[in-house]
This record gives C-alpha cells, structure tokens and sequence, in this order.
C-alpha cells in the first residue's frame, strides 16, 4: 500500500512539474522553436506544417493565428533591450533599424493578446504611414503619456507586450540566425 501512495505522489509531482515548467517556457519564450534576438522573440515555425510541440501549445492558449513561413514572421518583446521587464510605469523608445520587408507593423497588445484601450483610439504603426526623419530613421514613443512624433499608447496601469510583424521579409527563411543588431532596441526613458 505504501509503494502504492509514493508511486501516486510521485506521477502527481511530476504532472505539475511539467506543467510549471511547460507554463514558465511559454510565458518566457524558451522552447525548441524560440528564437531570441535582444529583446525580440519569435517562432518562425507557428506557421509551418512542421511546428514544435511549444509553438503549437502557445498558439493554443493565446488562439492567434500564426503568419505562415511565405508571409512573414512576428517577433514579440516582453522585456526592454537592456532586459527589464516592460513596465507602464516607465516610457520607451522602440529605435533602431527596421528589417528589410515588403510591410511591417508595430502594435502594443496586453500580455493575453488583447488590445490595449486608449483615448486616442491607435493600436499600432505600419511602415506606411509613420513619421520618419531625413536621414529614413524613425523612432516611436511607448508611453502612457502622449509624446510628439510617433506616439503609440501603453496602459498606465498594466503590463504589455510590442509586436513587430514583418510581412514578405528574408527574416521569415532565415529567423534561425537572426541577430539582434537588425531588429530595433526597446530603449527605457522616463519613469514615474
């Protein structure tokens, strides 16, 4: 009866370890088809017939829909470039090169992939319509806080997460060695 019970309490502890650590792999971006690129990371797989174990839980639990490999790639930063978690009490400043791509796109989202409400009703910047200066550079503010220029709105009170979609980009077949220097830095300004 005792082996019975350890045997029990064995398989139930090892149930929740690996739920724990398939939880903390998921929110966290590690797994077999995570890619990370300074703050960015992305799964350049989700759309591919041959999708790890990881990528298809993620998909499962947020239910988006993933660009396939011909489309494009999403890259998605939870953490400023310095490696802080994005906070709402501080502001940012997303700057840097963007990839080579047919169309890209920024938006802020809440970590479970909802958009964040706003007075100013903007959820995001294509590569269309942004303010760019004369050398082509362009920087977009992250604050709660409305800020000249490129200004996309954060939630003052809860955590968020930016997402950088690149459509019909060479990142799409080539994410495995993506290096950071060709993806913009998140960059802390101000906090309050």
């Amino acid at each position: 009866m005792a082996i019975l019970i350890k045997s029990c309490f064995v398989v139930v502890l090892g149930t929740l370890l690996g739920l724990a650590l398939t939880f903390f792999s998921l929110e966290h971006g590690f797994g077999f088809g995570a890619v990370r690129a300074g703050p960015w990371t992305a799964w350049p797989k989700a759309g591919s017939p041959d999708i790890d174990p990881y990528a298809r839980a993620l998909i499962a639990r947020t239910g988006s829909i993933p660009l396939g490999n011909g489309e494009g790639i999403t890259f998605t930063a939870r953490n400023d470039s310095d490696g802080a978690p994005l906070t709402p009490y501080c502001d940012y400043i997303l700057k840097g090169p963007m990839p080579p791509a047919r169309y890209w796109t920024v938006s802020v989202f809440s970590p479970d992939g909802t958009l964040i409400e706003n007075q100013a009703k903007r959820y995001g910047f294509t590569s269309a319509e942004i303010l760019r200066g004369t050398d082509n550079s362009a920087e977009i503010a992250l604050s709660p806080i409305a800020q000249p220029g490129n200004w996309l709105p954060t939630s003052p009170t809860a955590s968020y997460v930016v997402m950088l979609r690149l459509y019909d980009s060479v990142l799409s077949a080539t994410a495995a060695s993506v290096d950071g220097a060709v993806l913009p830095k998140i960059i802390k300004g101000v906090c309050r």
